[in-house]
């Protein structure tokens, strides 16, 4: 088997995995949209990780105007930290224009890290995302004679360990709104911290492109889970429920007391019918 087939057979897997994954998860407990705003939104994710993924090469492949050029798009190269920078912002993007005001992360955080831990086994047996030369006794050699950290299968027991414990998390209803986010910084604080065995040109105060992109899209989403904590704790306050940071009221939760509280109305009104 030829390793871009490798490569192309672990991409499909990883699909399979991703929609598997989201069939079998436990209920994340998302408020319901439209079919066909989920459908739209499916889409963005879908191009937006794929533009993402593949724009840095692109810009650093050479001049402006090759930049919208076949080859430039279609050439080996993506990176999975702007794929998800560039799927998260374009679902931002499309909630605003299709007027979406609820929170869809938690729906996609556990299968997109079931994707990604499976995806990452094409990259290894594709032979690229390497890591530096190294002697520990799990050095692999992709073809250049150069034992290296095996970087791929980091990251894949990474996003395994990642969907273990987001599977958790929906099981207890933990951490509503915040699951994807929570990902997500875990991965630019994992990512910082392997690039120092990657073999990647050092800019800035001695740190790579990656290591500076983990280090700003670790901020943005810290101050977005700041801003939907505040946002959540008040709705649970105005329907009169307690909430905390960890572990805030499920939504089934806030439907049985709002049941309660209209059967007691009914009650009520039926008995001053009568």
């Amino acid at each position: 088997m030829t390793p871009h087939l490798a490569y192309s057979l672990f991409m499909l897997l990883a699909i399979a995995a991703l929609v598997i994954a989201r069939r079998v998860q436990p209920d994340p407990q998302v408020e319901p949209i439209a079919p066909r705003q989920r459908f739209f939104l499916a889409w963005a994710a879908f191009i937006g990780a794929g533009v993402g993924a593949k724009l840095p090469f692109v810009l650093a492949a050479g001049a402006p105007r090759d930049w919208l050029t076949l080859h430039a798009w279609l050439s080996d190269g993506k990176t999975i930290l702007a794929g998800m920078a560039g799927g998260y912002l374009a679902v931002e993007i499309a909630k605003i224009l299709l007027g979406v005001h609820a929170k869809t992360g938690d729906a996609i955080a556990f299968p997109l890290a079931v994707c990604v831990a499976a995806g990452r086994w094409g990259c290894f047996f594709n032979g690229c995302c390497f890591g530096t030369e190294t002697h520990v006794p799990w050095a692999v050699d992709f073809g250049d004679g150069v034992h290296r950290h095996p970087t791929q299968i980091y990251e894949s027991l990474f996003h395994l360990t990642m969907a273990i414990i987001l599977w958790q998390l929906l099981r207890r209803g933990l951490l509503r709104w915040q699951r994807l986010k929570l990902y997500l910084i875990a991965y630019c604080i994992f990512r910082f911290a392997t690039e120092f065995i990657r073999p990647e040109p050092r800019l800035i105060g001695g740190l790579t492109a990656y290591q500076w992109g983990s280090m700003v899209m670790a901020a943005l989403l810290a101050a977005q889970w700041w801003v939907d904590q505040r946002a959540l704790v008040r709705s649970l306050q105005n329907r009169g429920m307690g909430a905390s940071p960890m572990q805030p009221a499920a939504p089934a939760a806030l439907r049985a007391r709002d049941e309660e509280r209209l059967a007691a109305a009914n009650r009520g009104r039926a008995e001053r019918a009568t």
